[in-house]
């Protein structure tokens, strides 16, 4: 025979599901352990030295990890690519921006407007803010309410380090 009270499963209690900041600060709260032993300073300093090697030692292997990846992985094909004014120097990752040109008032220099959203760490509210650039235009091509996209590249004056690439789209 069955007993009546076994059939019957307790449902099992649901697990608290608390962000991992939340989780932390509940533990330290509720931790009562001893503290740990008084150390001279020369030892403190010897454990923060022994901290620094251990930690360095675990960033060795990992960007090595991330260099063996990365050599496996196909190369991506490369984007649009700007004329070079130096091409003997070499490239490395250059920055691309796309914005709306708000002045081109200066010979062969354009002010873009670069407008940015990103989501607020804490409230997770899509904060939106701008900013400008200047960026080289050799033939004085685009005109204001133009849509462009400008690359990264060395300093051609005291606020000029951007290059155009393209015009995206014309103002009406």
């Amino acid at each position: 025979m069955t007993d009546p009270e076994n059939t019957q499963e307790t449902p099992a209690e649901p697990i608290e599901q608390l962000p991992p900041k939340e989780r932390r600060k509940r533990d330290r709260a509720a931790h009562t352990g001893e503290a740990r032993p008084q150390r001279t300073p020369e030892q403190r300093q010897a454990e923060r030295l022994e901290e620094r090697r251990r930690k360095a030692a675990r960033r060795r292997s990992y960007r090595a990890h991330v260099k063996s990846k990365r050599a496996e992985a196909p190369a991506a094909p490369a984007a649009e690519e700007a004329p070079a004014l130096h091409p003997e120097v070499p490239k490395g990752n250059r920055k691309v921006r796309q914005g709306v040109v708000v002045s081109n008032k200066a010979d062969k220099t354009i002010t873009v407007r670069i407008d940015m959203a990103r989501r607020h760490r804490m409230y997770d509210k899509v904060v939106r803010s701008s900013g400008t650039l200047h960026a080289h235009d050799e033939r004085n091509d685009a005109n204001i309410g133009d849509t462009v996209r400008v690359i990264e590249s060395r300093p051609l004056s005291r606020t000029k380090r951007w290059r155009l690439v393209e015009i995206l789209e014309r103002a009406r």
